[in-house]
């Protein structure tokens, strides 16, 4: 397994990639996945262009996707063997190396949202399970009911996984952001339902710094997604980081992980970049990744 498809963009400035996720998602379905992209690069974009910070900037992104059912984040998400929601969350921002995670988190609408708190409140990274959801209620943040956000399409792909006696991923994936901000500061934020029909208590990469989500002003920042126990065991959001922090491109930083996951490992996936200086990259092994950038002086773009 090798690098099937990777992009990169000039950039500089101020600027930012999403992508809906690694996967093998339909042809009939990739403009709506695009559009989904297109959305939350433009909320994202917003914030910095209004001269906010990148930190800002991943969270009104990933909000979005969060809220679009074509993805596997929030409303729409995986669910476990026992027909449950247990969403993951993380963001980290480069300059304090702050980061908030959540994980096995039940039916709270924007787990991202949530993660940001942590950040905030700084005392701890993660929290999880009904730890993460106390601190979420603590935090004026409410429950819904599960069957608010639980869709017809998660409640089938849960059926073909137990069908086939094995958890399955989801074809737009894990979803996530990175930005630079005018003022030279990365960002990075990813959120998740994993994967259909995974045990109760599952943790994929997405909520660990290191793994799914990492950021460094030295380096740049990454998300990831695809297989998260492959990209949990060599820590590749830190990997591709730490690439670009040795003077790597983020396009040639994201092909190294990639290559070096499948050659480690053996496993598919897709990350994307943003450069220290604002450049933004990405590569996939997987079938499709769709995503969509968006920097100063470009007219926004997507691709799968």
């Amino acid at each position: 397994m090798s690098v099937t498809a990777s992009w990169s963009g000039a950039g500089g400035g101020a600027g930012l990639l999403v992508h809906g996720g690694g996967g093998d998602v339909h042809a009939h379905r990739l403009a709506a996945h695009e559009a989904g992209c297109e959305r939350p690069a433009a909320a994202g974009y917003r914030v910095l262009a209004q001269g906010g910070s990148a930190l800002d900037a991943v969270v009104a992104a990933v909000e979005v996707l969060e809220d679009d059912p074509c993805f596997n984040a929030g409303t729409g998400a995986c669910l476990t063997r026992e027909g449950a929601l247990e969403l993951d969350a993380s963001l980290m921002e480069g300059g304090e190396l702050r980061a908030g995670a959540v994980c096995v988190l039940p039916a709270f609408k924007n787990p991202i949202a949530i993660a940001r708190a942590v950040l905030e409140d700084g005392e701890h990274v993660l929290y999880a399970a009904d730890g993460a959801a106390a601190f979420a209620r603590d935090h004026g943040f409410e429950a819904v009911d599960p069957a608010r956000m639980i869709t017809e399409s998660a409640r089938n792909k849960l059926a073909q996984a137990l069908a086939s006696g094995k958890a399955a991923s989801w074809a737009g994936g894990t979803v996530g952001a990175v930005a630079r901000d005018r003022h030279g500061c990365v960002a990075a934020a990813t959120s998740t339902g994993g994967t259909a029909g995974k045990r109760h208590g599952r943790v994929g990469d997405s909520p660990l710094i290191g793994a799914g989500t990492y950021a460094d002003n030295a380096g740049g920042a990454a998300s990831a997604t695809g297989h998260g126990e492959g990209i949990l065991r060599v820590a590749m959001a830190h990997r591709a980081v730490s690439r670009m922090a040795a003077g790597v491109g983020p396009g040639e930083a994201s092909q190294d992980a990639i290559t070096e996951l499948a050659r480690r490992i053996g496993s598919t996936a897709g990350v994307i970049l943003a450069s220290p200086d604002g450049r933004l990259g990405l590569a996939r092994s997987t079938k499709t990744m769709t995503w969509a950038a968006a920097w100063e002086g470009a007219t926004p773009i997507c691709g799968h």
